[in-house]
């Protein structure tokens, strides 16, 4: 895992090869970022990474400049690395949580800028992800949340869809609270 630009550009993290995850690709996440400088200012970002794997999203938003970065991940070997990795950079503005994805967006009540949700592709409650995040309090006023999903989903009839961007295997869908239509 690296950082693909910003304060940790090019800092490399060996994820252990037993790990379980699909980690988003450099190509897929490059872009994905590539098209969030169209909607967010990274600097002083609020953002919370769900089912956040190895941590590779929440690393490439605090090397861009978010200010608070919470990464929401269930599997101890997961959330372990993602604590190995924030105490080697020393940065206090990440806050892993070991946690259930599904209850964190029920319970919480912190509102983030921007919301990015990676579930395991054969998550069963994937489809309702969207009307989940954008029910719950987690989104802040015309926050941004984008889906990390496999081809099959199409959500582009979702009152806050805003738009959809695919980079390989990859899809990426963006909403937006307060959008409706």
């Amino acid at each position: 895992m690296r950082a693909i630009t910003g304060k940790y550009k090019g800092r490399h993290f060996d994820v252990p090869s037993s790990f379980n995850a699909r980690p988003t690709t450099d190509f897929a996440k490059e872009n994905l970022f590539n098209v969030l400088r169209s909607y967010v200012d990274f600097e002083g970002l609020h953002v919370l990474d769900l089912f956040a794997g190895t941590g590779s999203i929440s690393l490439e938003f605090l090397s861009r400049g978010a200010e608070r970065v919470v990464s929401v991940e269930r599997d101890f070997k997961h959330y372990g690395f993602i604590r190995k990795v924030q105490d080697l950079l020393g940065n206090a503005s990440w806050r892993p949580l070991h946690l259930d994805a599904l209850r964190y967006i029920e319970k919480s009540e912190e509102p983030f800028s921007v919301v990015f949700a990676d579930p395991p592709y054969a998550l069963r409650e994937l489809g309702s992800l969207p009307e989940r995040v954008l029910g719950s309090k987690l989104l802040s006023d015309d926050g941004l949340f984008v889906l990390e999903h496999g081809r099959e989903y199409d959500f582009s009839d979702h009152l806050n869809y805003v738009e959809h961007r695919v980079y390989g295997s990859v899809n990426f869908t963006f909403f937006r609270k307060g959008k409706t239509s």
